[in-house]
């Protein structure tokens, strides 16, 4: 499973001109759901992304988590985030999860974050979705539960 993350101070994703989720201050995520990935990916995930230290504290300083900040959450399904360009230059996604898996675990990471904050937004699964945002620093942190379960 893979995400950017990125700090923003507002984002929405509309279709078709309407808009299905926007945030405030918080963190639009996009995710990418591989063949192979599981719950356990879901958990893995999202208390890192829950937990990152990414927001200013009274000094300046990135001291203080989404939850610290009562920051809101727009999470997005992405496929393309598993594209493999290693070969000529059109990317394949064989990588990516079947679209039954993949939306299974989407709605689980959704439910996971929304039980943990309460404050969740989403686009729709495989939608044609239009995603804006004002990105905040800017801050964009990549996370991959492959690399976050290496030990």
């Amino acid at each position: 499973m893979k995400a950017v993350i990125q700090r923003v101070r507002n984002a929405k994703v509309e279709i078709e001109g309407k808009t299905v989720g926007a945030i405030g201050q918080g963190l639009l995520i996009l995710l990418g759901v591989a063949d192979g990935d599981s719950e356990e990916d879901v958990v893995t995930l999202a208390e890192k992304i829950l937990k990152l230290r990414i927001f200013s504290d009274e000094n300046g300083k990135m001291n203080r988590s989404v939850r610290d900040v009562n920051g809101e959450v727009l999470v997005v399904s992405q496929f393309t985030l598993l594209a493999n360009c290693r070969h000529g230059n059109r990317p394949d996604f064989l990588a990516s999860a079947p679209p039954e898996l993949a939306n299974s675990l989407y709605e689980a990471f959704k439910t996971y974050i929304r039980q943990q904050t309460g404050k969740v937004e989403c686009g729709i699964f495989g939608a044609d979705m239009q995603v804006s945002l004002v990105n905040d620093g800017p801050v964009t942190i990549l996370l991959d539960t492959e690399t976050l379960k290496k030990k």
